[in-house]
């Protein structure tokens, strides 16, 4: 199709294979500037389309995406994208430039196949700007050294991650001593008398604190009252401060439905979240603790020795540590411990890879995702999405300690979830910020 002469304030996109395994439908995300996919971006994407993980689902959903779009074009011809708004795309095959990125590198690999691409279109459309997309850092720093514009895919990206540090607890000084008064002696005050014209977000938490007393209150937002929050125990397990008292508040109340605990190591997210699905156990048909498998390398779980039950049983080894802790609690003979055994026996309480657990139905289930900040946003929509009746999800880690090696602290799935879902009237979020596994373990975040 010919090119306006207007079209020379279009920006060229060009996008890498871990833009679209982030995001099937990022082609789309440019406005009205176009979209080059280079030939080995597709050649990769064949290697992605068979799996039942998410970048599996992505690769083949964008693939269809694109046979779509083509409809009777050829695709190394630019072609419109969707809607008036939006630019042109075409798949570029491979091209013969001046400067090779193989020879450069000293090497011929995929990335420097795409490289290539990004160079051939710098040197023929030289009225136009060029810029590379990758999640992959490494590939943008070599992009810049050839003096190729090189960006991450920012689409909902959270901007400022310093935000969602403020999310969920606020400490308010010098209440007046009557209004915690009377928070001890009825359990519950007005949201003004305290708040006063405060914007009030759903399901907070709130320390009031004066020069003689505090008090720990949630913020019940169909009442419009702030009510005490107690420390209580859940199979035996106490919160140990304000935090894990807000968060063990949550887990247990039964009108939030969709808890997420931000904390580092040794915070107690998962232990308080396995505690508090134990002490509602009558309540749900099932209870699930399930982690996204991220191996050693980034490389396949193929690669470990033994069958598939003894690669992974280093990945869930942390999980079954923190239902041990709790069963620990208790004496063998107590029924309490026999009924940890029990649930586990009769796969009640099931502790599995997130992979196995995707594409279940979620109906009457306590649900626990360990280690959420390696889920892609999608991954985390896909999860919640199937959420059936009497269902309660808790999604629980650290958005500053990423494994995977295309999300950062503000693209990962669960610092989206965070940013979106705040002041939800059936969401609930709590950062932990005290670690409470021990002195050393604290020393470790601390100090080194």
């Amino acid at each position: 199709m010919p090119r306006a002469k207007s079209d020379k304030d279009r920006k060229i996109f060009v996008l890498d294979t871990s833009v679209i395994l982030y995001a099937h439908n990022s082609i789309m995300n440019f406005a009205e500037h176009d979209v080059v996919i280079p030939i080995t971006v597709l050649e990769e994407l064949d290697q992605f389309k068979k799996g039942n993980d998410t970048k599996n689902f992505e690769a083949r959903e964008f693939i269809r995406l694109l046979d779509k779009l083509s409809q009777d074009h050829m695709i190394h011809e630019w072609t419109p994208l969707n809607g008036k708004t939006k630019g042109f795309f075409k798949v570029l095959m491979n091209p013969e430039n001046k400067m090779n990125a193989n020879i450069i590198f000293g090497e011929e690999k995929n990335d420097h196949k795409i490289l290539n691409a990004a160079l051939y279109l710098k040197e023929h459309e030289k009225n136009r700007k060029v810029i590379l997309v990758s999640k992959d850092i490494n590939l943008r720093l070599k992009a810049k050294s050839l003096e190729i514009h090189a960006e991450d895919y920012e689409t909902g990206k959270i901007k400022n991650i310093t935000e969602l540090e403020n999310t969920g607890k606020y400490v308010l000084e010098e209440v007046d001593p009557d209004a915690i008064s009377k928070l001890y002696d009825q359990g519950y005050i007005e949201a003004k008398a305290v708040l006063g014209t405060r914007k009030r977000k759903s399901n907070a938490y709130y320390i009031l604190k004066n020069e003689k007393n505090s008090v720990l209150t949630f913020f019940n937002s169909d009442e419009n009252v702030l009510e005490r929050v107690d420390k209580r125990l859940a199979y035996n397990i106490k919160p140990k401060n304000a935090e894990q008292t807000f968060a063990l508040h949550a887990i247990m109340n039964p009108a939030i439905k969709l808890v997420s605990i931000q904390g580092v190591a040794g915070t107690g997210k998962t232990l308080l979240a396995l505690a508090g699905a134990l002490e509602q156990r009558r309540d749900y048909k099932q209870i699930f603790l399930a982690r996204p498998i991220v191996p050693l390398s980034n490389k396949d779980i193929g690669y470990l020795p033994g069958d598939i039950k003894s690669k992974l049983n280093p990945y869930m080894e942390p999980l079954w540590d923190n239902l041990k802790f709790i069963q620990n609690q208790y004496k063998e003979t107590d029924k309490e411990y026999q009924k940890i055994t029990e649930l586990v026996n009769q796969e009640k309480l099931v502790i599995q890879p997130l992979a196995y657990i995707r594409g279940r139905s979620l109906s009457n289930i306590f649900f626990i995702v360990d280690e959420a900040q390696n889920l892609t946003p999608h991954e985390i929509k896909t999860i919640i999405s199937r959420a059936g009746e009497n269902t309660k999800i808790i999604f629980t880690g650290d958005v500053f300690q990423i494994d995977t090696p295309y999300l950062d602290s503000q693209s990962n799935g669960l610092s989206y979830l965070i940013d979106r879902v705040k002041d939800h009237p059936l969401y609930a979020h709590i950062k932990l910020e005290k670690g409470e596994r021990s002195e050393l373990a604290n020393l470790a975040n601390e100090l080194l």
